[in-house]
């Protein structure tokens, strides 16, 4: 069982060192106050809408834990709803940090108005719900095994330093980072419980794939394209190369 979470790890892993690219190479490049409020945007839109097939957006799933509530111990575990709650309140509490950097920029109250889906990210959603809702425990699986890019673009915008926006920004992005450094390996864990033979595995590792892919397109275009077309290319072919030499003993790693 182990070494199916492992691989599965090895088969994103790529793909999440390329977004962690994109993120370095968009904050080395001095972005300007419309670049930085267009991405926090964006991600502001994601924190609201967690991976789809798993979460119906924060206020549905706040409005279910709510209704669910007097059967606590009856048809829910008091320490299943506790996990649950938790959860959310951790979700919410993204969207809260990050919307207090976009606040700080634009220099009145926001709201869930100012965040918008950008075109790659519904791509994404289409991707990842095609899957979820299959009706295979496989490919559902493989679904939750590509949530948050193994917070790569956190451990990247955690590192950020500078004036006021770059430390809020890195304040913020090293709470998201602590909550959730270690979800893609608990997911990779969950996963693995539903791979019976080798085709289930390597049907989990195409859908781990397409779907990683198109998480690299959505977070090029949040940031401003930092990479081109054939940089992406070149740059998952560069870390493909690097796993198939160092093999799994690497995943997890930096």
């Amino acid at each position: 069982m182990k070494d199916v979470e492992q691989q599965l790890i090895a088969t994103a892993q790529p793909y999440w060192e390329t977004e962690a690219t994109i993120v370095r190479r968009f904050f080395n490049s001095k972005p300007a106050r419309e670049n930085h409020i267009f991405w926090l945007k964006a991600q502001l839109w994601k924190e609201l809408h967690p991976v789809d097939g798993y979460f119906t957006g924060l206020q549905k799933e706040l409005n279910n834990l709510v209704a669910s509530f007097p059967e606590i111990d009856k048809t829910i575990g008091r320490h299943r709803y506790h996990s649950l709650l938790e959860q959310l309140t951790q979700e919410f509490n993204h969207y809260v940090l990050m919307a207090d950097v976009l606040e700080y920029l634009l220099g009145h109250p926001v709201s869930a108005a100012d965040t918008f889906q950008l075109p790659q990210e519904k791509k994404l959603g289409d991707i990842r719900r095609a899957y979820a809702n299959s009706g295979s425990a496989v490919d559902k699986a493989a679904v939750l095994v590509t949530e948050g890019g193994g917070a790569r673009m956190f451990r990247e915008a955690r590192k950020l330093k500078g004036g006021r926006l770059e430390r809020m920004i890195a304040s913020a992005m090293e709470v998201v980072y602590q909550d959730e450094k270690n979800h893609y390996k608990e997911a990779a864990r969950e996963a693995a419980g539903a791979v019976r033979n080798k085709q289930d595995l390597a049907r989990m590792k195409k859908a781990v794939q397409e779907v990683s892919r198109q998480r690299v397109y959505m977070r090029n275009e949040m940031f401003n394209e930092p990479l081109t077309s054939d940089e992406i290319k070149s740059c998952l072919a560069s870390y493909m190369r690097r796993e198939i030499r160092f093999g799994v003993r690497q995943v997890g790693q930096g």
